[in-house]
């Protein structure tokens, strides 16, 4: 089928019926449902530009058809580049706000296929296992979301690399079908929206025979019998467009996925038991650099967005010539110039791994993560700085359609740059952006759980390690040494 419209999408996740509990209540029909039908409007209008801008958003694959460019495993960086403009087009519709859009796992799951002899080391059946999948989930164009922590009651068991045995996902039986896994995985994002639940290696297990149980790698459909999503509260609720410009589109749903003996056919196992190629599976693979590089696309999208929001509201006001307002828009500019720069190096950079696949660099990347998980709460900071009480004062869309209102609105609420709606309209988008239970979660996406490796600590070491430091600590040393 290849790349699919949003009414397929729509459709076919209106017919899924997986298990979602929100609220204490169990959702039949998420395309319908108050707390999940914007977004997945919004995800279905993804895949609508796809086939709206066909050349530009997909490519052709061996057999004749066309997929999203998301799938593509990239055989030059001009491939590489056409996949970050594909990627770009879907974030800055999303103003960088859908953290797992389905790009993001698209690229991984290339790369694992590219990379398919990894598996086959393992176990010849999951080499193929993997190539099989890739195609499927391409062919299909699937919706995927991923679970990556193990639920744990103790941080320090975690962070000494050995799982929960209580709580953790856990094979405990195999058989002919295939395994059979149960424990709790969380943070599944966009789950509830999803076709597929892809479950990665969490962070690195302690090499040792008990934490074998732990080692899994597989795909698994979200319908699956004894797979259970348990929902955070909806932060969407039902407000217009006007009032939640940004919680009313893109509220993707955050949830714990509960595994209570699910059987996983052994054709869709990628890694099973395996602690030392589960600890290496993001790096050998080459999936996490090709994750990252969409993250850091969905970054340079979200600063834009967020720059042009400053930028806005300092024209609204009458501002744009104060010093402290272009202190701090020359802020924002200095981080998306930064977010630009580190893209283009990454992509310019890219080069060809043992799989053949042209992977960005990885070092442009990370340097990216890291500036972009500390400048993120500076950027909203500005905003709010910028706008100050304004962020509270803020007519809702309904007392614009109050005659008896509408006089005094109009008085007091317009300012130099703009009519009073025009006025609440943007200073209601910067609250969204910036104060909202939206706005807090996505400070918590970005400050404490941006990309693959988990929260800004590992982050900042996975970039020292990934980082050749020696040619310039020399170049330190040969300064010293110098005679003259």
């Amino acid at each position: 089928m290849g790349a699919r419209s949003g009414n397929n999408y729509l459709s076919t996740l209106k017919k899924l019926d997986a298990a979602i509990w929100l609220g204490g209540e169990r959702v039949k029909d998420v395309t319908a449902h108050p707390a999940f039908v914007n977004c997945a409007r919004s995800v279905a209008s993804l895949y609508d530009m796809q086939l709206e801008h066909v050349e530009q958003m997909t490519y052709r694959t061996e057999d004749g058809g066309r997929a999203g460019y998301s799938f593509i495993q990239p055989k030059s960086a001009d491939d590489v580049g056409r996949r970050a403009r594909m990627m770009k087009a879907w974030a800055e519709w999303g103003c960088g706000m859908l953290g797992r859009s389905p790009d993001y796992l698209n690229a991984g799951i290339a790369a694992m296929a590219a990379a398919h002899e990894f598996f086959a080391l393992s176990d010849p059946r999951f080499g193929a296992n993997i190539v099989k999948y890739y195609r499927a989930a391409r062919d299909h164009d699937w919706c995927a979301a991923h679970a990556l922590e193990n639920a744990h009651a103790s941080r320090a068991l975690e962070s000494a690399g050995r799982a929960d045995a209580n709580l953790a996902l856990r094979m405990v039986d195999r058989s002919a079908d295939g395994i059979i896994v149960t424990g709790c995985r969380m943070l599944a994002t966009l789950a509830p929206l999803a076709e597929e639940l892809l479950v990665f290696p969490p962070a690195a297990l302690k090499a040792e025979p008990a934490s074998a149980p732990f080692a899994l790698s597989f795909a698994i459909p979200c319908n699956a019998k004894g797979l259970r999503f348990y929902c955070r509260d909806a932060y969407d609720l039902g407000r217009s467009r006007f009032d939640h410009p940004l919680t009313s589109r893109f509220d993707e749903m955050d949830c714990a996925a509960v595994f209570d003996n699910v059987l996983v056919p052994w054709e869709r196992v990628f890694l099973c038991g395996d602690v030392e190629r589960s600890n290496a599976m993001w790096d050998a693979t080459g999936a996490r650099v090709h994750m990252m590089h969409q993250v850091v696309v969905r970054n340079a999208a979200k600063s834009e967005f967020l720059l042009g929001l400053a930028a806005r509201i300092a024209r609204s006001g009458d501002a744009m010539g104060l010093k402290d307002v272009r202190e701090g828009l020359a802020e924002m500019i200095a981080v998306t110039e930064a977010m630009r720069a580190c893209l283009r190096a990454a992509e310019a950079d890219a080069a060809p791994d043992r799989w053949g696949v042209y992977v960005p660099a990885r070092a442009p990347l990370g340097a990216a993560r890291n500036l972009f998980a500390r400048m993120y709460p500076r950027m909203v900071e500005i905003i709010r700085e910028a706008s100050a009480s304004s962020l509270m004062a803020t007519p809702a869309e309904a007392d614009f359609a109050n005659p008896d209102k509408h006089g005094d609105i109009e008085r007091y609420f317009t300012v130099a740059g703009s009519d009073s709606r025009e006025r609440a309209a943007l200073y209601r988008l910067a609250w969204d952006a910036t104060c909202s239970a939206f706005a807090g979660r996505q400070m918590l996406l970005e400050r404490d759980v941006s990309g693959v490796s988990g929260d800004s600590i590992p982050m900042a070491s996975a970039l020292v390690d990934d980082t050749d430091l020696k040619p310039l600590m020399e170049r330190v040393d040969a300064f010293l040494s110098r005679p003259d």
